[in-house]
């Protein structure tokens, strides 16, 4: 396969990477900072964290210095990128997919996961949400961040329409949801909500770029799309949809609980 083809079917999570992008999440660094604060990460906490890709807030976690922190990821190469730059202080990584992880019931006092549930099919999202619940101890947390949509009375047309252009630009069958969406998915395996929190999709506009990678690696990002049309193509493409959809699409996490009677 020409090297123009695979830069045109390759997901966009990859395509940022390849960009030099380290922040991944659709909120930035500003809403993972947000979620990890909510988690409320303390010394005697068991931590699972789902599809950690390159450790960014793994980083964070561990700065926390939990009881235990464990890696759960399907992809062996990804898996061994996050080895190469997470030093091995008490990780634990298990290759496995997050709605099957092999971990033991009530194994885990906070769970979360980003950037992974919106590229899922309804299926799979349930499934993962449902093995969180199943390794939590009861009262631990799960938190999640996401692409979402707003405001909840968006008409399904509008959902259609931006799911299909997302879908498109990214190369992934993604199905971001509105917060009352969200939230069903996860009270309908349990959970009790405790806290939303929505930030703007700005992932591609320069304040956030600024923000999450500093003005030296967006200057090196730049010059990179400036010499490789192709890159430079799906990146704008992606800046794109974002843009046109801005007035109904936004980056949410969500904290939930297990219930301690549980």
């Amino acid at each position: 396969m020409r090297v123009e083809e695979k830069m045109n079917m390759a997901q966009g999570h990859w395509v940022l990477a390849k960009l030099g992008k380290r922040v991944l999440r659709p909120g930035g660094l500003e809403l993972t900072r947000w979620m990890v604060s909510q988690l409320a990460i303390q010394p005697t906490d068991d931590i699972v964290e789902f599809a950690p890709g390159l450790g960014l807030t793994a980083q964070l976690t561990l700065a926390k210095h939990p009881k235990s922190y464990t890696a759960v990821e399907i992809n062996r190469e990804v898996a061994k990128l996050f080895r190469e730059r997470i030093a091995p202080r008490e990780v634990r990584q298990v290759i496995a997919d997050a709605s099957q992880t092999g971990l033991p019931d009530g194994c885990a006092d906070k769970v979360y996961g980003e950037a992974m549930l919106t590229m899922l099919p309804i299926g799979r999202k349930r499934a993962i949400v449902a093995e969180a619940f199943r390794i939590l101890k009861p009262g631990g947390l799960y938190g999640i961040h996401e692409v979402g949509l707003y405001p909840d009375s968006l008409p399904d047309e509008v959902k259609h329409e931006v799911r299909r252009d997302l879908a498109d630009a990214i190369q992934v069958n993604a199905t971001p949801y509105t917060a009352q969406g969200w939230s069903e998915i996860l009270t309908q395996q349990g959970f009790e909500i405790v806290g939303i929190e929505n930030k703007p999709m700005h992932l591609l506009e320069r304040r956030r770029l600024i923000a999450d990678e500093g003005l030296p690696r967006v200057v090196v990002m730049f010059f990179r799309m400036l010499f490789n049309p192709k890159l430079r193509g799906r990146v704008m493409q992606m800046r794109r949809v974002f843009r046109k959809h801005l007035d109904h699409m936004d980056a949410i996490s969500i904290i939930a609980r297990k219930p301690v009677n549980n």
